[in-house]
Protein backbone atom coordinates (compact mmCIF):
# COMPACT_ATOMS: atom_id res chain seq x y z
CA UNK A 1 0.00 0.00 0.00
CA UNK A 2 1.08 3.63 -0.19
CA UNK A 3 4.04 5.01 1.71
CA UNK A 4 4.01 8.82 1.97
CA UNK A 5 6.76 11.04 3.35
CA UNK A 6 6.61 14.79 3.96
CA UNK A 7 10.07 16.24 3.30
CA UNK A 8 9.30 19.65 4.81
CA UNK A 9 6.44 21.74 6.10
CA UNK A 10 5.34 24.50 3.78
CA UNK A 11 3.27 27.59 4.42
CA UNK A 12 0.98 27.15 1.42
CA UNK A 13 -0.73 24.05 0.08
CA UNK A 14 0.64 23.30 -3.38
CA UNK A 15 -1.18 21.00 -5.73
CA UNK A 16 0.07 17.45 -5.27
CA UNK A 17 -0.94 13.76 -5.17
CA UNK A 18 -3.51 12.41 -2.67
CA UNK A 19 -3.99 8.90 -1.26
CA UNK A 20 -7.72 8.33 -1.75
CA UNK A 21 -7.97 5.17 0.35
CA UNK A 22 -6.58 7.14 3.30
CA UNK A 23 -9.04 9.95 2.55
CA UNK A 24 -11.97 7.52 2.48
CA UNK A 25 -10.97 6.05 5.86
CA UNK A 26 -10.41 9.37 7.63
CA UNK A 27 -13.80 11.04 8.02
CA UNK A 28 -12.15 14.17 9.46
CA UNK A 29 -10.82 15.05 6.01
CA UNK A 30 -12.66 16.86 3.25
CA UNK A 31 -15.86 18.83 2.99
CA UNK A 32 -19.08 17.03 3.90
CA UNK A 33 -22.01 17.73 1.60
CA UNK A 34 -25.22 19.12 3.03
CA UNK A 35 -28.01 16.85 1.85
CA UNK A 36 -31.19 18.26 0.40
CA UNK A 37 -34.49 17.04 1.81
CA UNK A 38 -35.39 13.70 0.25
CA UNK A 39 -32.12 13.37 -1.67
CA UNK A 40 -30.99 9.79 -2.23
CA UNK A 41 -28.05 8.69 -0.02
CA UNK A 42 -25.97 7.75 -3.07
CA UNK A 43 -25.91 11.42 -4.05
CA UNK A 44 -25.98 12.88 -0.53
CA UNK A 45 -23.63 10.84 1.68
CA UNK A 46 -20.39 12.33 0.37
CA UNK A 47 -17.19 14.03 1.43
CA UNK A 48 -15.34 16.11 -1.14
CA UNK A 49 -11.66 16.80 -1.57
CA UNK A 50 -10.90 20.48 -1.12
CA UNK A 51 -10.37 21.31 -4.80
CA UNK A 52 -10.63 24.83 -6.21
CA UNK A 53 -14.05 25.52 -7.79
CA UNK A 54 -14.10 24.04 -11.27
CA UNK A 55 -15.42 21.27 -13.53
CA UNK A 56 -14.15 18.35 -11.40
CA UNK A 57 -14.82 17.08 -7.89
CA UNK A 58 -13.65 13.88 -6.22
CA UNK A 59 -14.10 12.26 -2.85
CA UNK A 60 -15.78 9.41 -1.00
CA UNK A 61 -19.32 8.04 -0.69
CA UNK A 62 -20.35 6.15 2.47
CA UNK A 63 -23.41 3.90 2.26
CA UNK A 64 -24.99 1.77 4.96
CA UNK A 65 -26.89 -1.45 4.27
CA UNK A 66 -30.01 -0.62 2.28
CA UNK A 67 -31.15 0.54 -1.09
CA UNK A 68 -32.19 3.61 -3.01
CA UNK A 69 -33.03 5.09 -6.38
CA UNK A 70 -31.43 7.87 -8.43
CA UNK A 71 -33.96 9.24 -10.94
CA UNK A 72 -31.37 11.17 -12.95
CA UNK A 73 -27.60 11.05 -12.54
CA UNK A 74 -26.59 14.73 -12.64
CA UNK A 75 -23.13 14.35 -14.26
CA UNK A 76 -20.70 11.81 -15.71
CA UNK A 77 -19.17 10.05 -12.69
CA UNK A 78 -16.43 7.44 -12.26
CA UNK A 79 -16.79 5.25 -9.17
CA UNK A 80 -14.58 2.54 -7.64
CA UNK A 81 -15.56 0.44 -4.62
CA UNK A 82 -13.09 0.38 -1.71
CA UNK A 83 -15.04 -1.79 0.73
CA UNK A 84 -18.24 -3.81 0.51
CA UNK A 85 -20.29 -4.64 -2.56
CA UNK A 86 -22.50 -2.21 -4.47
CA UNK A 87 -25.24 -3.46 -6.80
CA UNK A 88 -26.56 -1.10 -9.48
CA UNK A 89 -29.63 -1.94 -11.56
CA UNK A 90 -30.79 -0.12 -14.67
CA UNK A 91 -33.69 -1.28 -16.88
CA UNK A 92 -33.35 -4.87 -15.67
CA UNK A 93 -29.57 -4.97 -16.16
CA UNK A 94 -27.54 -5.47 -12.99
CA UNK A 95 -23.93 -4.40 -12.40
CA UNK A 96 -22.32 -5.82 -9.25
CA UNK A 97 -19.24 -3.94 -8.09
CA UNK A 98 -17.13 -5.84 -5.57
CA UNK A 99 -14.08 -4.21 -3.96
CA UNK A 100 -11.69 -2.65 -6.50
CA UNK A 101 -14.23 -2.90 -9.32
CA UNK A 102 -15.21 0.31 -11.09
CA UNK A 103 -17.72 1.83 -13.49
CA UNK A 104 -18.88 5.07 -15.04
CA UNK A 105 -22.41 6.28 -14.37
CA UNK A 106 -23.24 8.48 -17.32
CA UNK A 107 -25.04 11.81 -17.13
CA UNK A 108 -28.81 11.29 -17.11
CA UNK A 109 -28.75 7.63 -16.03
CA UNK A 110 -31.70 6.39 -13.98
CA UNK A 111 -30.85 3.49 -11.66
CA UNK A 112 -31.41 1.79 -8.33
CA UNK A 113 -28.73 0.62 -5.93
CA UNK A 114 -28.49 -1.78 -3.02
CA UNK A 115 -25.96 -2.94 -0.42
CA UNK A 116 -25.91 -5.76 2.10
CA UNK A 117 -23.60 -3.91 4.48
CA UNK A 118 -21.49 -0.77 4.75
CA UNK A 119 -19.91 0.27 1.45
CA UNK A 120 -17.15 2.79 0.78
CA UNK A 121 -16.88 4.22 -2.73
CA UNK A 122 -14.40 6.68 -4.24
CA UNK A 123 -15.67 8.92 -7.02
CA UNK A 124 -14.57 11.51 -9.55
CA UNK A 125 -17.18 13.53 -11.43
CA UNK A 126 -17.13 15.93 -14.37
CA UNK A 127 -19.63 18.81 -14.32
CA UNK A 128 -19.27 19.72 -17.99
CA UNK A 129 -20.86 16.50 -19.24
CA UNK A 130 -24.01 16.27 -21.37
CA UNK A 131 -26.59 13.44 -21.36
CA UNK A 132 -25.81 10.76 -23.93
CA UNK A 133 -26.49 7.03 -23.64
CA UNK A 134 -27.43 7.50 -19.95
CA UNK A 135 -25.89 4.10 -19.20
CA UNK A 136 -23.86 2.44 -16.47
CA UNK A 137 -20.55 1.40 -18.07
CA UNK A 138 -18.37 -1.09 -16.14
CA UNK A 139 -14.63 -0.63 -16.57
CA UNK A 140 -13.47 -3.73 -18.49
CA UNK A 141 -11.45 -6.15 -16.39
CA UNK A 142 -9.73 -7.78 -19.37
CA UNK A 143 -9.66 -5.00 -21.99
CA UNK A 144 -8.37 -5.15 -25.53
CA UNK A 145 -5.52 -2.67 -25.62
CA UNK A 146 -4.40 -0.43 -28.44
CA UNK A 147 -1.26 1.70 -28.80
CA UNK A 148 -1.01 4.80 -26.62
CA UNK A 149 1.23 7.83 -26.67
CA UNK A 150 3.87 8.08 -23.96
CA UNK A 151 5.59 10.89 -22.07
CA UNK A 152 7.27 13.68 -24.04
CA UNK A 153 10.79 12.77 -25.10
CA UNK A 154 12.32 15.89 -23.54
CA UNK A 155 11.06 14.82 -20.09
CA UNK A 156 12.43 11.29 -20.16
CA UNK A 157 15.44 10.23 -18.07
CA UNK A 158 15.25 6.65 -19.39
CA UNK A 159 14.47 5.08 -22.79
CA UNK A 160 10.95 5.68 -24.10
CA UNK A 161 8.40 3.20 -22.72
CA UNK A 162 5.85 1.17 -24.63
CA UNK A 163 2.35 2.26 -23.58
CA UNK A 164 -1.11 0.81 -24.32
CA UNK A 165 -4.64 2.05 -23.63
CA UNK A 166 -8.28 0.99 -23.60
CA UNK A 167 -10.99 3.65 -23.19
CA UNK A 168 -14.35 2.55 -21.74
CA UNK A 169 -15.92 6.00 -21.55
CA UNK A 170 -15.37 9.43 -23.09
CA UNK A 171 -17.56 12.45 -22.38
CA UNK A 172 -19.27 14.04 -25.37
CA UNK A 173 -16.65 16.81 -25.43
CA UNK A 174 -13.78 14.33 -25.09
CA UNK A 175 -12.23 15.82 -21.95
CA UNK A 176 -13.36 13.23 -19.34
CA UNK A 177 -11.94 9.79 -20.11
CA UNK A 178 -12.05 6.52 -18.16
CA UNK A 179 -10.39 3.22 -18.94
CA UNK A 180 -7.23 1.16 -18.49
CA UNK A 181 -3.60 1.92 -19.40
CA UNK A 182 -0.32 0.06 -19.07
CA UNK A 183 3.33 0.80 -19.68
CA UNK A 184 6.84 -0.57 -19.47
CA UNK A 185 9.10 1.13 -16.87
CA UNK A 186 10.26 4.73 -17.25
CA UNK A 187 11.47 7.74 -15.30
CA UNK A 188 10.61 11.31 -16.25
CA UNK A 189 11.39 14.75 -14.93
CA UNK A 190 8.77 16.80 -13.07
CA UNK A 191 6.06 18.34 -15.21
CA UNK A 192 3.06 20.50 -14.43
CA UNK A 193 -0.15 18.48 -14.69
CA UNK A 194 -2.76 20.21 -16.86
CA UNK A 195 -5.15 17.44 -15.85
CA UNK A 196 -6.80 15.81 -12.87
CA UNK A 197 -6.07 12.09 -12.93
CA UNK A 198 -7.44 9.43 -10.59
CA UNK A 199 -5.52 6.15 -10.76
CA UNK A 200 -6.07 2.66 -9.35
CA UNK A 201 -2.94 0.52 -9.74
CA UNK A 202 -3.55 -2.97 -11.09
CA UNK A 203 0.15 -3.88 -11.37
CA UNK A 204 3.52 -2.47 -10.42
CA UNK A 205 4.39 0.63 -8.43
CA UNK A 206 5.03 4.32 -9.11
CA UNK A 207 6.97 6.91 -7.13
CA UNK A 208 6.05 10.61 -7.37
CA UNK A 209 8.03 13.57 -6.05
CA UNK A 210 6.30 16.96 -6.02
CA UNK A 211 7.74 20.48 -6.07
CA UNK A 212 8.12 20.58 -2.26
CA UNK A 213 10.16 17.37 -2.19
CA UNK A 214 7.29 15.32 -0.81
CA UNK A 215 7.48 11.79 -2.18
CA UNK A 216 4.88 9.05 -2.44
CA UNK A 217 5.14 5.47 -3.65
CA UNK A 218 1.91 3.82 -4.73
CA UNK A 219 1.65 0.08 -5.35
CA UNK A 220 -0.84 -2.49 -6.60
CA UNK A 221 -4.26 -1.86 -5.02
CA UNK A 222 -3.67 1.80 -4.20
CA UNK A 223 -6.10 4.50 -5.35
CA UNK A 224 -4.86 8.07 -5.63
CA UNK A 225 -5.32 11.30 -7.55
CA UNK A 226 -2.89 13.84 -8.97
CA UNK A 227 -4.29 17.35 -8.84
CA UNK A 228 -4.39 19.79 -11.71
CA UNK A 229 -1.44 22.14 -11.31
CA UNK A 230 0.74 19.63 -9.46
CA UNK A 231 4.41 19.54 -10.44
CA UNK A 232 5.45 15.91 -10.09
CA UNK A 233 8.03 13.49 -11.42
CA UNK A 234 7.20 9.83 -12.21
CA UNK A 235 9.39 6.77 -11.70
CA UNK A 236 8.25 3.21 -12.34
CA UNK A 237 10.87 0.46 -12.21
CA UNK A 238 8.56 -2.31 -13.37
CA UNK A 239 5.59 -2.68 -15.70
CA UNK A 240 2.61 -0.66 -14.51
CA UNK A 241 -1.10 -1.09 -15.25
CA UNK A 242 -3.81 1.21 -14.00
CA UNK A 243 -7.50 2.03 -14.21
CA UNK A 244 -7.83 5.77 -14.73
CA UNK A 245 -10.30 8.63 -14.78
CA UNK A 246 -8.87 11.78 -16.38
CA UNK A 247 -10.12 15.30 -16.84
CA UNK A 248 -7.98 16.72 -19.66
CA UNK A 249 -9.11 20.17 -20.80
CA UNK A 250 -8.93 20.87 -24.52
Amino acid sequence: MSNLHDAAAVQSTPRTFIDLRAFARDKRQGVTLTASAGEDPFLANRRLLDFPPGPVTAGAIALEAGNGAVPCQPVDEFIIVCEGTLTLTQQGRTVVLAPEMSAVIQHGAEFTWSTQGPVSVIFMRYYGSEPGDRAIVPIAQNPEFGPSGGPAAELLLTPAPTCRNHTDHASSDGVFLCGTWDSTPYHRRPMTYRIYELMYLLEGSVTFVDETGRSGTFSRGDIFIVEQGAQCSWESRENVAKVYAIYRPA
